[in-house]
């Protein structure tokens, strides 16, 4: 099947967005696809690229900035002339009279199109962030786009979305890029704790925190730290992080790192013994996710926690489940529940082979050439 896997902005290979886009891309053309990526280009000029193609060039300015996001005629030409049959496209919320139109062309071409919603509902999340006014056109237009789509692809429990059925999988893994732990360290007198993310407010970090003040309120001859890793959303967001670790006078014991990537990367997880994955999706209204992070953590063979609902890791015996509200987390249950485990990270990445990005895109195909 020749394949156009769309997205509506830039692609950069150390970014973490793209690095999933590119592993979708490469567990399609694994099963035996051809699959194109068209994606922006905003090195020089704004430039819309497939593969490493120009077929639009918008050049500078506000017209250039204007062109991006209403001109998607080169996509539909260049899928026309190159027989796409499926279209793959990531949402970036921006339903509008554009992207309506550029589906009905390709559906009126004969190709079958689908549009991956990374994050659902979305609304709460980008009002949380300062944020919800850019998203005014896409609830004005998105149930009219839904409507154009053949489904929709998305990571949560939802059979409709904006009305549309959906073809529901799971956030996969590229366990090539990922290493699991070598083995598991001494943990008799300290426990370290890694929380890796794009930190936001739902990361909930904050709980972990507060819950560390408590614990060690009293004296403790075992030590447990959080080490932080990853970049914050706003410069606000991390002053006011950094005040709140001042301000619980847990300097000493939550550790910031900023972005790590590659062997770095590796080395915190393999010093660290426990993942620490959202806290506060219930402060962006969001329920039910099958978020990447978890998904890492046990391909690292790291047992954690998370306190949202994943249908795939609920019941693993290496995962503690957290209550979605403000409580901080119990540091005394968190270490019960980790002397109590016996499973090896081997054990724990081998739990979730069915979680390969392959597996999960040869979903999206099989859903698609039923229809």
């Amino acid at each position: 099947m020749r394949i156009l896997f769309v997205i509506f902005h830039g692609f950069a290979p150390d970014n973490g967005i793209s690095k999933k886009i590119s592993y979708q891309v490469e567990a399609l053309r694994s099963s035996g696809q051809e699959v194109h990526l068209c994606y922006m280009n905003e090195d020089s000029t704004k430039k819309r690229m497939v593969d490493d193609t120009v077929i639009a060039d918008y050049g500078k300015g506000l017209m250039s900035k204007i062109r991006k996001r209403t001109d998607f005629t080169p996509i539909v030409q260049y899928a026309i002339s190159q027989q796409i049959e499926f279209v793959y496209m990531r949402s970036n919320h921006n339903a509008n009279p554009f992207t309506v139109r550029m589906v009905r062309k390709m559906k009126q071409a004969g190709m079958k199109v689908v549009m991956e919603i990374p994050t659902y509902p979305y609304d709460t999340e980008y009002v949380a962030q300062g944020i919800g006014r850019q998203i005014v056109q896409d609830r004005i237009f998105r149930n009219l786009l839904a409507r154009q789509l053949d489904a929709i692809v998305t990571f949560s429990d939802y059979e409709q979305i904006f009305g549309q059925r959906t073809i529901r999988i799971s956030n996969g893994i590229d366990f090539d890029s990922v290493k699991v732990k070598a083995s598991v360290n001494d943990t008799s007198k300290e426990l370290n704790l890694i929380g890796v993310a794009e930190i936001h407010e739902w990361h909930g970090f904050d709980r972990l925190v507060s819950g560390l003040a408590a614990y060690y309120a009293t004296p403790r001859d075992y030590v447990v730290r959080f080490h932080v890793v990853g970049y914050f959303f706003s410069a606000e967001g991390e002053k006011a992080f950094r005040q709140f670790v001042a301000d619980s006078a847990m300097e000493e014991y939550v550790l910031l790192y900023g972005k790590k990537h590659g062997k770095e990367l590796d080395d915190v997880f393999d010093r660290c013994d426990f993942g620490v994955g959202s806290l506060g999706r219930h402060r962006v209204g969001i329920q039910k996710i099958k978020t990447l992070k978890n998904r890492e953590y046990a391909a690292r063979g790291i047992p954690f926690l998370y306190s949202e609902t994943d249908s795939d890791f609920d019941e693993k015996p290496y995962v503690l489940k957290m209550p979605a509200d403000e409580t901080p987390v119990n540091i005394d249950q968190l270490v019960a529940f980790y002397r109590q485990l016996s499973l090896t990270p081997k054990d724990i990445r081998n739990s979730i082979g069915d979680l390969s990005w392959k597996n999960q895109m040869m979903t999206v195909l099989n859903n698609v050439m039923r229809l």
